[in-house]
Formats: C-alpha cells, structure tokens, sequence
C-alpha cells in the first residue's frame, strides 16, 4: 500500500541519501552552479524528515506537506521545483491505495509536469528535467506492460542515470549555468543528480 508510513520511509531513504552525497552535490554545483545545492536539499530534506508520519491521515497529505516544507526551507530554485514536484505528486495519488506500476506511472508523471510548468525548462537544457522526464518515460512504459513495481522502478533508474550522464555534455541554456556558455559543459547537471537519486531511493522503499 501507499500509505503514510511507506511514503515516510521513502521521504526518509531520499533525506539519508542526500545527506551522504551533499559533498557530491555541492561539487557539481561549485563547478556550474551556485555551490549550494547539496547544503540547500541537505536542509530542505531533513526538515521533511522530522514530519511526524502520525500527524497525516494519508501519503497524499504526509507528500503534500514535504512538497510545502522544501518551498519554504530551500533556497534557489530547487525548493520551489522539488516542492512543486511532491505537491503534484501527491495530487496524483490521492488517498491511501494499492501501490502499483501504473499509481506511480502517473503520479511521477504529474510530478513531472509540475516542475516543466514551475521551470519553464525543456528537455536537453542541463537541468533535472534531463533525468526525470526518460525516468518517467521508462516508468510509464514498464507499468503499461503490466511490470511490477520493482520492475518498473528499476527501468526508471536506468532512465534517470543514463539522462543524468547525458546532461555531461549538454551546453547548459537554463538557470546560472547557462551564464558559462560552452564552460557548462564537461560536468553533470546537479538537479538531474539530485533527481536521480531521488529515483534510487523509491526503488529502494517503494518496491
């Protein structure tokens, strides 16, 4: 089921993982970026794991108030794309309900959208999008033959690693990368690391 406490165990999974590649995130961002991303989701995810899981009476609520969490706690534009992403997120999935490849399909999906509207970002210009949207991609297209959820995880990681690696050589035309020009290149977009790893740890808890 995605419940409350299956949702907090992947909230939980995503804020440890963060915190052990803040360094991996902060380096990335040093190079192309503002040198914040890594301490900023550091911040902003260790906040929605101190959320009470027993305080919400479902995953949809427990999601909805990490989506509000990483707005108000994050700074640049990660809060407000991560916080966008969650809210829809949560939006999708409504209340309690069997976890299944096509629930989540479409709950990714709709997170998606929401950080293409919030962004205003395409695919292949070096930001997140870059690793969510093949992600999403392979997630939908696993749960529309009928794969289970593990499955249907594990095709969406390989999506989001090998978008997460393209961005390498991407010229970035978004946010302050965008100011290097041909410099952005050579290095892989922080947001699309991020998200990557935020598919990692749905793998790990919601399968």
């Amino acid at each position: 089921m995605l419940d409350t406490s299956t949702a907090a165990a992947w909230l939980k999974d995503y804020a440890e993982t963060i915190h052990e590649n803040r360094e991996v995130l902060t380096d990335l961002d040093r190079q192309i970026g503002d040198s914040d991303h890594g301490s900023n989701m550091d911040r902003g995810m260790a906040a929605v794991a101190a959320l009470d899981p027993a305080e919400f009476p479902d995953a949809a609520a427990l999601l909805k108030k990490a989506g509000m969490t990483l707005v108000s706690t994050v700074g640049g534009a990660s809060g407000p794309l991560y916080g966008t992403f969650f809210l829809r997120f949560a939006g999708s999935i409504g209340e309690d309900g069997e976890l299944t490849a096509k629930a989540l399909g479409s709950a990714f999906a709709a997170g998606l959208e929401g950080v293409r509207a919030r962004g205003k970002a395409a695919d292949g210009e070096k930001t997140m999008i870059d690793a969510l949207a093949p992600a999403v991609a392979a997630l939908r297209e696993a749960a529309a033959q009928d794969a289970s959820v593990a499955d249907a995880l594990a095709s969406a990681v390989s999506a989001a690693e090998q978008g997460r690696d393209g961005t390498v050589d991407m010229l970035a035309t978004k946010g302050r990368a965008s100011y290097l020009g041909e410099r952005s290149r050579g290095v892989a977009d922080p947001g699309a690391t991020s998200v990557t790893l935020l598919l990692q740890s749905a793998a790990r808890t919601l399968s």
